[in-house]
């Protein structure tokens, strides 16, 4: 799988991730002890959304641009406002044409201790990611691969933060690597918060990343907690475009499931195509 980002900036996958890592890093704000982001695999920082590659994938105009107008309970409501509220930033103009990738996101929810690293090789999306964040006393631009990273950057020396793991799943062995990694990250810190995020088109690959998570995270030192969550737009066909996704939440916050259940059924409409979507959520296996 070959995973551009341009393409897909503001798509589905993009608004179930940074909703999961809004709330996530919410709860972190809750306690004054300064915190750390990792984000190992950063990209570009900002998309625009009137870009040729954002045009010709076209996934925004059923992602985020359905989310932006859709009504939500006051239950929900709230729980979506922070992320939305940092898209709006993006967009003082009220009309859509940039997309906050991770990082960004991530650092408009810094308070003035907390930190962010972000990650990025590929010399042009690191290069609009330093320009994003250039001045910015808080955040730091590694040119460093992520799967180095991983293991060298935990544990922070805050003890308190979540690692974001998103590859581009350009190579064939990328669900292995990011078991792998995780695993060697989590037996160094096992007390941090993890985000992975996975694209399901294989099944056997999918179901083989979770029990592989849950069983580190089971036997780890300091045994924690996984959530699995798995959202589709639309029964995946061979050959198509990618219409399910998955995130493993390791250490989640213990509002999240809570939070989700609320949350998740009210995108299954606006974000369905050619019908609801649908989601799973669950604690995986080893």
């Amino acid at each position: 799988m070959n995973y551009r980002h341009a393409f897909h900036a503001g798509g589905f996958a993009d608004v179930i991730k940074h909703i999961v890592l809004v709330r996530m890093l919410t709860y972190l704000q809750d306690k004054p002890a300064p915190f750390r982001v990792i984000d190992t695999h950063a990209g570009a920082g900002v998309y625009d959304l009137t870009s040729d590659e954002a045009r010709r994938g076209g996934e925004w105009l059923t992602g985020i641009a359905r989310i932006m107008q859709a009504r939500f309970s006051e239950t929900t409501a709230p729980l979506l406002k922070p992320y939305l509220d940092i898209v709006r930033a993006f967009n003082p103009k009220a009309e859509l044409k940039a997309y906050p990738g991770s990082p960004l996101i991530a650092r408009a929810l810094l308070r003035p201790q907390d930190r962010l690293t972000a990650c990025e090789v590929e010399p042009k999306a690191r290069k609009r990611l330093i320009e994003a964040l250039r001045r910015d006393t808080q955040a730091r631009v590694v040119d460093l691969d992520g799967w180095m990273a991983l293991p060298a950057f935990v544990p922070p020396k805050e003890r308190r933060g979540l690692v974001l793991i998103d590859p581009s799943f350009e190579q064939k062995n990328e669900f292995e690597r990011l078991a792998a990694g995780f695993s060697e990250a989590f037996a160094k810190w096992p007390t941090g918060s993890y985000l992975l995020w996975y694209p399901v088109k294989s099944r056997r690959a999918a179901e083989a990343l979770a029990r592989d998570v849950a069983a580190a995270v089971s036997a780890g030192p300091s045994p924690g907690k996984c959530l699995r969550l798995e959202f589709s737009v639309a029964p995946q066909q061979a050959g198509a475009a990618l219409a399910s996704a998955g995130l493993l939440m390791v250490n989640p916050p213990y509002t999240l499931a809570g939070e989700l259940k609320a949350i998740l059924p009210e995108l299954e409409k606006p974000l369905g195509q050619g019908g609801a979507g649908r989601f799973r959520l669950e604690t995986p296996k080893p």
